[in-house]
């Protein structure tokens, strides 16, 4: 049956804390739509008010690699020394890195 709870999409939840820089998933819920996933999540996910942003994403549009392919998949990062803060110095008054 159409419209019911069962056949609703399954959404991700992710909430930025007021002390975070990033959004955290905290859980997933089934809504009808964007809108009502956001106000479930509201509900569900800052009840004691302590986030300030809420991101919810349908399950089947995460892309995601998998544990089996982890090595090769990774594996072309180890090459690229540059993306690691290893050849400067950080000043202590740079906050966050």
């Amino acid at each position: 049956m159409t419209g019911e709870k069962r056949d609703w999409p399954l959404y991700e939840v992710f909430v930025r804390g007021k002390r975070g820089l990033n959004h955290v998933h905290v859980g997933s819920l089934h809504a009808a739509d964007d809108r009502m996933a956001l106000t479930h999540a509201r509900d569900l996910y800052t009840r004691r008010n302590e986030g300030v942003s809420i991101w919810v994403v349908r399950s089947e549009h995460i892309a995601a690699s998998t544990r089996d392919e982890k090595d090769p998949f990774f594996a072309p990062s180890a090459d690229k020394v540059y993306r690691h803060p290893t050849f400067y110095d950080i000043p202590d008054d740079v906050p966050h890195i």
